[in-house]
């Protein structure tokens, strides 16, 4: 029996010390091991960027081989250009600095008429988008008490102009508005220069402008009360949706309310970057294994079920899509006809509009 013991522990050290040597082996997990990753947000604190950001590095962690330590770090500016542009020239390239950002900043990147923008969304490390917004919607809220009260005011020729609160070039806010305003031939005028998401709501709610585009699930989870009947504001129309949503169906999307079909096809363009609505990225040229250690922890973690059920109680879209995904509905945006595309560009360039 001793020489059959023996023999066992024996048989068992050796599984234990090739599980160790395996585990040691891992380069991915001998790299991450006792490290920091790093996740910008191209915007302010409380947005919807920054909940998403936030959401994903309370768990991100557990599924990076070697368990780093995963920490946020705000980066606004520009409408979130100052965060894409740094991630893209001056974040390490080794798999420690990822970032989410404006869902435009691929069309503005794509364009190109920026002379502020130095990336190329194709060459990006893409790890996926926590939402492709099957279950949100972008809405224009208004002031109840503001002059313009309906689509019908707003689109009254010698009416008064209906004030937007928008931050920058690249935020959605603000290219969606200068868009709505040229293809439904609405009276906008647009207050550019607040800081994020916050500054928005509370410029709409101190009566500082009339009103604001901001997301659903945004405004679930950071700014509620607007949701209430007795709320200050009501939602005019909602946008990156082909039919209403279903909670909501009162109100008109901008594809039916499209003056004619250029107009249509125009909104289906600026609508395809809510494909990609939370896209997290890393820069280009990570090594191959490190890339794709990323992408499969994104993804994991989209399904981890204390993931979803944070999700839910903070009231945010999770519909997932894959890095593939996202380099998909990029190239859909570079294959669109180049009428469309001319007349988008001048629409961003503030010539069309």
């Amino acid at each position: 029996m001793r020489p059959l013991r023996i023999a066992t522990i024996a048989a068992t050290i050796a599984v234990f010390a090739a599980g160790i040597a395996g585990a040691q082996s891992d380069p991915v997990a001998d790299f991450y091991m006792g490290r920091q990753v790093s996740v910008l947000v191209g915007n302010g604190t409380g947005g919807g960027y920054d909940v998403y950001a936030r959401l994903l590095a309370r768990h991100l962690g557990r599924y990076i081989p070697g368990n780093p330590t995963v920490v946020t770090q705000n980066m606004p500016g520009a409408g979130g250009l100052r965060a894409v542009n740094y991630l893209y020239n001056t974040a390490p390239k080794d798999g420690t600095a990822i970032a989410i950002f404006s869902r435009d900043m691929p069309l503005i990147g794509i364009f190109g008429q920026n002379p502020n923008v130095r990336f190329d969304p194709r060459r990006f490390t893409w790890l996926g988008s926590s939402s492709s917004y099957a279950n949100d919607a972008y809405f224009l809220f208004a002031r109840k008490d503001a002059p313009v009260k309906s689509i019908e005011d707003a689109r009254r020729p010698g009416g008064a102009p209906l004030v937007l609160g928008v931050t920058a070039e690249g935020a959605a806010g603000n290219d969606v508005a200068s868009v709505i305003r040229y293809a439904l031939g609405l009276n906008f005028r647009l207050i550019a220069g607040y800081t994020d998401s916050n500054a928005l709501f509370l410029a709409v709610d101190r009566k500082e402008v009339d009103a604001r585009f901001v997301g659903l699930s945004a405004t679930a989870s950071s700014h509620r009360e607007w949701l209430a009947p007795d709320s200050v504001v009501h939602i005019l129309l909602q946008f990156a949706r082909v039919t209403r949503h279903p909670d909501f169906p009162n109100v008109p999307t901008a594809r039916e309310l499209a003056l004619d079909a250029p107009a249509r096809a125009l909104i289906e363009l600026a609508e395809l970057p809510y494909r990609l609505s939370r896209p997290f990225a890393a820069p280009p040229d990570l090594p191959p294994e490190r890339a794709q250690a990323l992408r499969d922890a994104f993804l994991a973690v989209q399904r981890d079920p204390l993931y979803l059920e944070e999700a839910a109680k903070m009231k945010v879209d999770v519909s997932p899509i894959g890095g593939e995904e996202v380099l998909h509905a990029i190239e859909d945006i570079a294959k669109s006809p180049p009428q469309i595309l001319d007349t988008m560009k001048r629409i961003l360039e503030n010539k069309g509009g």
